[in-house]
């Protein structure tokens, strides 16, 4: 089985950094999402960080700790993190693990922060 290729990149938008993925989270490639997230809240001053999983096709337990971590250190540095827009196989791994209610997830529209929120 061809092993699925990660891409990982980070961009500041206003007073939140998006990092994309796209590909497989796995034992294989969480690493690369790892040190892109360390990059992104290593900063020492609050961040929020949306991590945009609209391309993300498969994100196994390694992947979810390395999201858990991010966001926990994040929150340390008075923070956050987001998920935005996980496909409906990654938002089952989520439900099954009761993860959706520890992470906010969030459209990629409003991570964008296109148009205002409504509610």
């Amino acid at each position: 089985m061809p092993h699925v290729e990660l891409k990982v990149s980070s961009q500041p938008q206003g007073d939140r950094v998006i990092v994309s993925a796209s590909g497989e989270v796995d034992l294989y490639t969480a690493p690369l999402l790892q040190a892109e997230l360390a990059a992104v809240v290593s900063g020492g001053h609050p961040v929020r960080v949306v991590v945009d999983m609209s391309g993300v096709e498969f994100c196994d337990s390694t992947g979810m700790n390395v999201l858990l971590a991010a966001m926990k250190r994040a929150r340390e540095h008075g923070g956050g993190l987001d998920l935005a827009s996980p496909r409906p196989a990654v938002r089952k791994i989520l439900q099954v693990t009761g993860l959706d209610s520890v992470f906010t997830i969030v459209d990629a529209t409003a991570a964008a922060g296109e148009g205002a929120a409504t509610g």
